[in-house]
């Protein structure tokens, strides 16, 4: 069964309950003295306490989405795999799924557009990972055949699954309702993890592998531009993350403007954490582990013609001072926004209250010719 299936929190819900009602009626029998009743109250107790914080678990992960998989909860999961041939003009994104996006009229692509779930290949890193594509409905409607259409990459965080960007950050259902409200231009959405692998590589090319910068700042727009009608220039492109992911698409658009227009970091880190998820990332190279810290790297590299939006909080927010100091080293040609909310955490409840103003200022930066 799926982690994050109903059926299995339904069923180990009921062999809690089970367990439970049973240890109250063996409870009696397990009160004498001796080792083998003492041993029977800690078995059952032990039983009942696990499948209880189970149950938890899994009722918490099924709202959070932390884990997607059986895999990733393991540290097992492998989700990158090396590509050792040369695709041969063939498409880099191979469509795998498909699903309704939780709009009215959803189920018509016309009209709620469509959610494909794809395996992008990368040319130059030689992996490929999963992501998620959405496609608004102006993309399916009669007249727009030849039409292009501006596009961004969603990042989550670490860990997370690309699922926590469909729900419970409804990124396609607001991109649907701003569009529809003449708020936004229509957009296609990438909606990935910030990794293309297990480890948590923070869009920094490991020596060794694997190439999760590359990936992200030149794979991914080249196999999308040519599997759909998104123009390759930067102008089109842009790109918007939160924590880890926020790290990244602030990497990402302030090191490669030649690929990307636009970044936005909500509640972002502005260096890598390295700990225990992400291993080492630099094996001794201090030139790449300056260039990864954001602030360094608007101090002492050139600033390309890109925009960024980078959110915080008042209270509630460890980021607030690095914040105001990337606000503060961003200079021409660069520009850069802000929203700073008077409370908010580090949270799903706070990035969905930043997320509409977001693709707006987005919309607002990427152009189509």
């Amino acid at each position: 069964m799926s982690l994050t299936s109903a059926t299995l929190l339904v069923f180990t819900l009921v062999c809690t309950a089970l367990l439970f009602a049973a240890a109250v009626w063996l409870w009696p029998r397990l009160a004498r003295r001796g080792w083998r009743p003492v041993l029977g109250r800690v078995a059952l107790v032990l039983a009942v306490q696990a499948l209880v914080f189970s149950s938890i678990g899994l009722g918490v992960n099924r709202s959070m989405l932390v884990y997607g998989t059986w895999d990733d909860l393991l540290g097992t999961a492998s989700p990158h795999e090396l590509i050792d041939r040369d695709s041969g003009g063939e498409s880099l994104v191979k469509v795998i799924g498909r699903r309704q996006p939780d709009v009215p009229g959803g189920v018509t692509p016309q009209i709620g557009g469509e959610i494909q779930k794809v395996m992008v290949q990368g040319k130059q890193s030689k992996v490929a990972t999963p992501a998620y594509v959405y496609l608004p409905p102006e993309y399916f409607q009669k007249g727009n055949e030849q039409r292009t259409f501006p596009a961004a990459v969603v990042l989550t965080g670490f860990p997370g699954a690309a699922e926590n960007l469909l729900k419970p950050l409804p990124y396609p259902k607001t991109a649907w309702s701003l569009a529809k409200q003449k708020k936004m231009q229509p957009m296609i959405l990438i909606l990935m993890r910030p990794t293309v692998g297990p480890r948590n590589t923070q869009c920094v090319d490991v020596p060794g592998g694997p190439a999760s910068e590359t990936f992200f700042a030149s794979d991914l727009p080249e196999a999308i531009s040519g599997a759909y009608r998104v123009p390759s220039s930067a102008a089109a492109w842009g790109i918007v993350g939160d924590s880890t992911g926020g790290y990244c698409a602030l990497k990402v658009a302030l090191q490669h403007p030649e690929h990307y227009a636009a970044g936005v970091g909500l509640s972002a880190d502005y260096k890598p954490e390295i700990d225990g998820d992400s291993g080492d990332l630099f094996h001794g190279n201090k030139d790449e582990e300056k260039r990864s810290d954001l602030l360094w790297s608007l101090d002492n590299l050139p600033q390309g013609k890109t925009s960024f939006l980078v959110t915080t909080s008042l209270q509630g927010e460890s980021n607030l001072g690095p914040t105001r100091k990337f606000i503060e080293k961003v200079k021409d040609p660069a520009r850069v926004s802000s929203i700073t909310l008077d409370r908010g955490g580090h949270n799903f409840n706070t990035w969905k209250r930043e997320i509409p103003p977001s693709l707006e200022w987005l919309g607002a930066r990427l152009t189509v010719q």
